[in-house]
């Protein structure tokens, strides 16, 4: 599989999550009322009363959305009640599964406009992130404040439509990086470099300081929408990325 063309699969209802494999679930907003009713039910009280915190209805249906079919997946995969699983936070306010549901999983959501990503590994750490290509943002002006020279030196090299699309390409990368080391943004983002240039392979090109760190991990490029960049980034020792759609409420 060419690591920066993934192919989605359509969901046949028999699913396995294999120890060396990453996937990476694909949805959307699109849900009939009686599907998003039943998503609201298997969230926890916490969840729901998050969800109610938004202002907008559009943030709020995210939310449940992508938590809901969060705990679908899960569910399957550990054979378990969805409404039965609890999660635990860290410092940077990361989800993890508490420890006393089966094996281990690790897994990320990430949402912009109408798609919602979803990533999941049994064990090794993962982080994807999706954003809506915007063309009325001023990309060089965010790039000196949060990108690394090398970076910067790329994206001033394109121009017209190519230069924003590398723009979020770079910025997906980024973030599926640093969603997989559980950092937030605690960690600056001028601290590592990724590849962005459109015939580039999508690489963690450096870390500082600790140099070895590019090494160990792996990145791809999700081609889920002409209009949207997305990104995923797990360890090295993960083999193969399957992308799956879930386009209906099972």
């Amino acid at each position: 599989m060419n690591l920066s063309e993934p192919i989605w699969d359509e969901f046949n209802g028999n699913y396995v999550l294999p120890n060396d494999e990453v996937h990476v679930w694909r949805t959307t907003l699109d849900l009939p009322a009686s599907g998003f009713a039943k998503l609201q039910q298997i969230l926890s009280a916490d969840e729901r009363e998050r969800a109610d915190r938004f202002h907008f209805d559009l943030d709020r249906r995210r939310s449940v959305i992508g938590r809901g079919y969060l705990r679908l997946l899960l569910g399957q995969i550990l054979d378990f009640p969805e409404n039965g699983l609890r999660f635990e936070y860290d410092e940077f306010g990361k989800p993890s599964l508490s420890s006393k549901q089966g094996p281990p999983l690790q897994f990320n959501v990430s949402h912009s406009g109408e798609l919602i990503l979803i990533a999941i590994t049994k064990g090794p750490a993962v982080g994807v992130d999706v954003e809506r290509i915007r063309n009325d943002i001023d990309v060089d002006n965010i790039a000196a404040r949060f990108f690394s020279a090398k970076e910067c030196k790329a994206l001033a090299s394109l121009a017209g439509p190519v230069r924003h699309k590398a723009f979020f390409a770079c910025w997906t990368r980024k973030e599926a990086y640093l969603k997989a080391k559980g950092f937030g943004l605690s960690l600056p983002l001028d601290q590592f470099d990724v590849s962005i240039l459109p015939e580039d392979e999508p690489r963690l090109l450096a870390t500082r300081p600790d140099r070895a760190e590019a090494r160990q991990w792996k990145l791809w490029s999700l081609e889920v929408s002409d209009d949207y960049a997305a990104a995923l980034a797990a360890p090295s020792s993960i083999g193969k990325l399957k992308c799956w759609n879930w386009s209906r409420f099972d």
